[in-house]
């Protein structure tokens, strides 16, 4: 995997833009400030109890802004040396130290109530926001952080975060992974118009919708439809596992346009939308929802991309790898737990360690997941560099989907009858792997 550094003092990769505005969690007193297991002031519904259906949240107007005729700005492919080169630069040790920091004092602490209440605590939602993660792939000329592509930044954030909970990250990278979406392939319009709403104090909730409850899903043939129209088009259709989908106030859309799949902006304030909870296994703390479309118009200059396809795949590749990301990270979490439990758990006058089985069982996991990190950090930089992906990403996912869903069930009959109860993590780490094989879209690097 090829690896970036400082091209000059003068001038810093773009993780040392990404430090600049995560490094400020260090110097703030917010981990001491914030109480994540207090009640959040605003209400969140608990989806496990009664569920709700709504028309969804439409309190903010965008105004309409650039030229829609003109491309928007795009961040430069990463630069590369052409070494093989798996050890961090510093820039980005710094990054992976900050988002653990965060997911270690905040997001592990509050995970399991968010699981138990199906959302993002606002508490946790505050704290992503100070440290600058919805704007981590804004181009830096739009008010973000990104010089170049930040495929290999994400794919670093995700993993920590993931470290400490699974469904908040999930909730906490979707509305910068529609802001990516809209540095990556926007109109100078469509940029001018959407991206100011993820650079301010009061960033929108936003959710990339991919995924469709339907048997034989295949993301890359939507069920959900565009039809053209006199003013622009007509979508329908039903989208699942949208994070954060009640207070949501933009989606990216896959629909099948002519045959081709294609993404598209729809405002939550549109007519014929509506949001239906969608509790799942696992990854509960996201707030999943159903997006349900039902001849909702929008814009001609709606569609995000290109209408070949190509636009469309690349998002969903990017999706993948995502959730790669979030794989690694949540089999490190388990690995890490399950380690000390065996060199103290006793029986039969010894630590269960010294069992072959035990043992080896837990060697398996480090090299399995040592596997699925490389695959993923590998796929990360060649996205960040602006070369194909897709045969890399594939390969990923396959052994992320394969491997992470084999650490959880370990992890959980390493603990025994511990593994199977809610007083330890693990049983809630091994719900939201299955979801990596399942998954598709709701976030991207």
């Amino acid at each position: 995997m090829t690896r970036h550094g400082l091209a000059s003092t003068e001038r810093r990769d773009p993780i040392g833009y990404a430090v600049t505005a995560l490094n400020r969690l260090a110097q703030s007193d917010l981990l001491d400030r914030l109480g994540v297991r207090k009640q959040t002031e605003q209400a969140v519904y608990t989806a496990t109890r009664s569920g709700f259906r709504a028309i969804t949240a439409g309190g903010r107007t965008f105004s309409r802004a650039g030229r829609a005729a003109e491309p928007g700005t795009r961040p430069s492919p990463a630069r590369t040396s052409g070494v093989f080169d798996l050890t961090p630069t510093e820039d980005e040790q710094m990054l992976v130290d900050v988002v653990t920091e965060l997911a270690d004092e905040v997001l592990r602490p509050a995970a399991a109530e968010a699981d138990e209440t199906c959302a993002v605590p606002e508490a946790v939602q505050k704290a992503a926001l100070e440290v600058g993660l919805p704007i981590l792939g804004v181009p830096e000329s739009l008010g973000g952080i990104a010089e170049e592509r930040s495929a290999m930044a994400g794919t670093l954030v995700a993993e920590a975060l993931a470290r400490g909970d699974m469904g908040l990250a999930v909730g906490l990278l979707a509305p910068g992974s529609v802001a990516t979406a809209l540095g990556l392939w926007g109109t100078d319009a469509q940029q001018q118009t959407y991206l100011p709403a993820f650079t301010g104090d009061d960033v929108a909730a936003a959710a990339v919708a991919l995924a469709e409850p339907r048997v034989l899903f295949d993301v890359l043939s939507p069920a959900t439809t565009a039809e053209r129209t006199a003013d622009g088009f007509r979508l329908n259709g039903v989208k699942s596992g949208v994070p954060r989908g009640d207070a949501a106030e933009l989606f990216v859309v896959g629909a099948q346009l002519e045959g081709r799949p294609v993404l598209f902006l729809v405002e939550s304030g549109a007519a014929g939308l509506s949001v239906v909870a969608d509790p799942s296994m696992g990854v509960r703390a996201a707030g999943l929802a159903r997006l349900e479309l039902t001849d909702v118009t929008v814009p001609a200059d709606a569609v995000l991309g290109s209408t070949d396809g190509t636009t469309y795949t690349e998002c969903v590749r990017l999706a993948r790898l995502a959730w790669c990301a979030l794989a690694v990270g949540t089999g490190q979490a388990v690995l890490d737990y399950v380690t000390p439990y065996v060199k103290e758990r006793e029986a039969f006058g010894e630590p269960i360690a010294h069992r072959q089985s035990v043992a080896f069982m837990v060697a398996d996991m480090a090299i399995e997941l040592q596997a699925m990190r490389l695959l993923t950090w590998k796929a990360a930089s060649r996205a960040a560099a602006g070369k194909d992906f897709a045969r890399e990403v594939a390969l990923a996912r396959n052994v992320c989907a394969e491997k992470g869903m084999r650490i959880g069930l370990d992890g959980v009959q390493l603990l025994g009858g511990h593994g199977f109860v809610k007083e330890h993590p693990v049983e809630r780490w091994y719900r939201d792997l299955r979801a990596i094989g399942l998954m598709e879209g709701a976030v991207l690097v």
